[in-house]
């Protein structure tokens, strides 16, 4: 099978989906993963996994379950030293085959009916490069926590997510997008260069470089379970790696400026402020952080009164 080769189901011809699933330390969640794969009654797909240089036993279970299922699809496994989620990310992106590609986590696994859902979505939508669909929020150990991630866990506005006005908005003022709920055409990561392998968590400027091109969008469907667990990597308590982590999306918000027209700029801007106030709070700089929120504040309603156009003024750097 080549890149991007179709398969007949009842004679329907079908694209190849790829699922990327960078996976690391998650022994206890990764068969269900790949189980979730195999359940998806979808036809046409196949699955490509790096082991990131875990330090449990999650390369040993993904080997068994290759051993057990390795006939049933197509599976390419890598095990390597740990390169972090970006870099692991482009590499699985350039090791398939696939035109569209499904993101995945080890920890997390696909809901039945979610990839054939996203696949008719970008086909009846040429003009976009990706779909993000919601998700079921559940523990480790699978039960069920919250019906959406999007309503529930992170109280999305839904209707944001109905035009292209409403998602610009949505991903620069309120990131709700958890879990793996999104399926990207391979031709939009050379649209928008991949993924940023110098972030640590680089999924809001992925998608920031994605709706600046009005690229994204969406279908009001459960996709994936969304888990929850302790070893969740951005859901650290630590003050100094959160600080980090706020530094860096605020980095992130400056640096993505330049790619929109307004009223998105200066929204922008005012976020950039918003995470400001959030670091100066961590680091106990109250008066920092009233003079962050006045900025914000004050930037959002220029954002309201000013009226541009929705369409993007440079390609990404």
């Amino acid at each position: 099978m080549t890149r991007g080769e179709a398969v007949l189901d009842g004679g329907v011809c079908q694209p190849l989906v790829s699922v990327l699933v960078p996976a690391y330390n998650h022994e206890n969640f990764v068969e269900r993963c790949l189980d979730s794969v195999l359940e998806e009654p979808y036809p046409a797909k196949e699955i490509v996994i790096i082991d990131d240089g875990s330090t449990d036993a999650t390369g040993e279970r993904i080997a068994a379950w290759i051993a057990r299922h390795g006939h049933e699809l197509p599976v390419e496994y890598v095990r390597r030293k740990n390169k972090g989620i970006a870099a692991t990310l482009n590499e699985l992106a350039a090791r398939a085959r696939g035109d569209f590609l499904r993101l995945g986590a080890s920890d997390d696994y696909l809901l039945p009916g979610g990839i054939e859902a996203q696949v008719d979505y970008l086909q009846a939508h040429p003009n976009k490069w990706a779909v993000i669909g919601d998700s079921q929020v559940v523990d480790r150990r699978g039960q069920p926590l919250l019906g959406s991630g999007m309503r529930n866990l992170h109280h999305a506005d839904m209707r944001l997510y109905q035009t292209d006005d409403g998602i610009r908005r949505a991903v620069i003022t309120q990131w709700a997008i958890g879990g793996p709920v999104t399926l990207v055409r391979r031709r939009a990561l050379e649209r928008v260069a991949g993924w940023n392998e110098g972030l640590r968590f680089d999924d809001w400027d992925f998608f920031l470089r994605l709706c600046a091109h009005d690229a994204i969008g969406f279908i009001d469907r459960h996709v994936c379970a969304y888990r929850i667990h302790d070893t969740n990597v951005s859901r650290t308590r630590d003050a100094r790696t959160r600080i980090h982590n706020l530094i860096e999306a605020r980095d992130v918000a400056i640096r993505r400026m330049g790619m929109f027209d307004e009223p998105y700029r200066t929204l922008l801007l005012a976020q950039s402020h918003l995470i400001g106030a959030k670091i100066a709070f961590l680091q106990r700089r109250l008066s920092a952080v009233a003079a962050h929120m006045a900025a914000y504040a004050w930037l959002t309603q220029v954002s309201r009164m000013r009226n541009g156009p929705s369409r993007r003024l440079a390609a990404p750097t």
